[in-house]
């Protein structure tokens, strides 16, 4: 909005926010990448089967949710990625779990990757604001309103609608949104 948020908005932001990623915390745990999205990964026609997909810039993966890198890459923060396939690989990753896994907690699991992908849509319209206001670098604000319609769709989840609110009444969308 062009100025920084009151004392009260700030507040509820992290309150809200402290609340809607407790289910992370009690997450099991697995490594998480945290930038696996579609410029990070490699074909490796070569190879097989799993092994044909390659990775790069893995040097701060940490352990996590699982679901933050799911997010990562669904809702890809360079690449468009329609909802109609990202909801379509999302189940196909849910089922997969679910034949490993049968006792893989699915609506447990689709929450988390509402909040984990709301959170790294947060984190990144941010990063992306201050790169262009910090360090002169324009190219990244033609990425805001995908992220932006990233964190809508997220925001969408029904156990996200204090979240949802406090963005209608304090973030305005990206220009020409």
């Amino acid at each position: 909005a062009g100025m920084p948020a009151g004392e009260a908005a700030r507040a509820a932001f992290g309150t809200l926010w402290r609340s809607a990623l407790e289910p992370a915390i009690e997450a099991s745990p697995t490594w998480v990448l945290r930038d696996y999205h579609s410029p990070n990964l490699l074909w490796l026609p070569h190879r097989e089967g799993i092994a044909r997909i390659g990775l790069v810039d893995f040097q701060d993966a940490l352990i996590g949710p699982a679901a933050y890198d799911v997010a990562s890459l669904l809702q890809d923060a360079r690449v468009d990625v329609p909802e109609p396939l990202e909801m379509n690989l999302l189940g196909r990753y849910v089922r997969a779990r679910l034949s490993h896994e049968p006792s893989f907690d699915t609506g447990g699991f689709t929450l988390l990757y509402a909040t984990l992908a709301a959170q790294r849509a947060t984190k990144i319209l941010g990063i992306f604001a201050r790169l262009q206001r910090r360090d002169g670098k324009p190219q990244y604000l033609r990425h805001m309103p995908r992220l932006w319609g990233y964190l809508q769709r997220s925001l969408a989840h029904p156990a996200l609608a204090g979240l949802r609110a406090w963005y209608a009444a304090n973030v305005p969308p990206p220009n020409g949104l």
